[in-house]
């Protein structure tokens, strides 16, 4: 079929979330069809603490999958099964929120907090599965030297190493991506799957275009079942992530995404009667 080529690019805008921290929300509400499986992505770069300290304080999820990766800082968290713990260095916390969860994410005062939250839609025959939480330490999760890059498997497999998860409900693949200057990346890739990079740090060339693409830009990548990206002059590192589309119709509620409106309704009612945790 050949290499994918650029279909959208996106920066996202500045967001105030939780109780004030300051954010880019790359992937959003106008982005989803597109973006199908993946509903959202939150990046953070920040040195100032005052962006983000304030944290997200307990709130509800229901529908979807979060997954916090974080490259450099450290966010304690909280959630209603109990869990509890800190998301430090190279880790990732990858929650399903399923029929309900309520959580908290605060991070703390560091030099630099440097990382991502995708949100994963859930299929309509799981919206309401069994809540769960996964703790993944920055030695759980293996990494391809290869060349001129290094590659770390957050999820689904790469060349012959396995991440440490899979995706239960959407089979993810998710990798943190580094080329050396000037370097070339080459991979195969499922072409019936929804596939984009997040560029964390440096520039790239993707599907042999000239157009040199900056960091902090989300690119969605078509119609291919290979991709190949050229490092700019000062290396390039990116997010990459895959997954099939459900093609489901959704409805959004902040922190809960459903299939209809009726579903959404419920699940504030549930909130307001107490009945969200089962």
């Amino acid at each position: 079929m050949g290499s994918r080529k650029v279909s959208k690019i996106v920066g996202g805008a500045v967001q105030y979330d939780g109780a004030g921290v300051k954010l880019v929300r790359v992937i959003g509400k106008a982005d989803v069809h597109d973006f199908d499986p993946f509903l959202m992505l939150d990046a953070f770069d920040s040195q100032d603490p005052a962006d983000y300290v304030k944290g997200f304080p307990w709130h509800p999820h229901r529908g979807i999958e979060t997954v916090t990766y974080l490259i450099h800082g450290d966010i304690e968290h909280g959630d209603s099964l109990g869990n509890q713990g800190s998301i430090l260095d190279g880790c990732c916390q990858w929650m399903t929120a399923g029929r309900g969860i309520i959580h908290q994410e605060m991070p703390q005062a560091v030099d630099r907090i440097l990382g991502a939250q995708l949100w994963i839609n859930l299929p309509r025959k799981d919206k309401m599965t069994e809540p769960a939480y996964r703790d993944i330490t920055d030695d759980m999760i293996p990494e391809v030297t290869d060349g001129k890059s290094t590659v770390r498997i957050i999820s689904g497999r790469y060349r012959e190493k396995v991440g440490p998860v899979q995706g239960d409900y959407v089979k993810t693949l998710y990798l943190d991506v580094r080329i050396d200057p000037e370097g070339t990346w080459h991979m195969s890739v499922d072409p019936e799957a929804t596939l984009f990079c997040y560029l964390v740090s440096g520039s790239g060339r993707f599907d042999a275009s000239d157009s040199v693409i900056p960091s902090h830009r989300a690119v969605l990548l078509v119609d291919g079942d290979e991709v190949t990206i050229v490092a700019g002059k000062e290396g390039l590192r990116f997010l990459f992530i895959s997954g099939r589309p459900l093609r489901e119709p959704i409805a959004w509620g902040g922190p809960i995404v459903m299939n209809t409106r009726e579903e959404l309704h419920q699940a504030f009612k549930d909130l307001d009667e107490g009945n969200f945790i089962r």
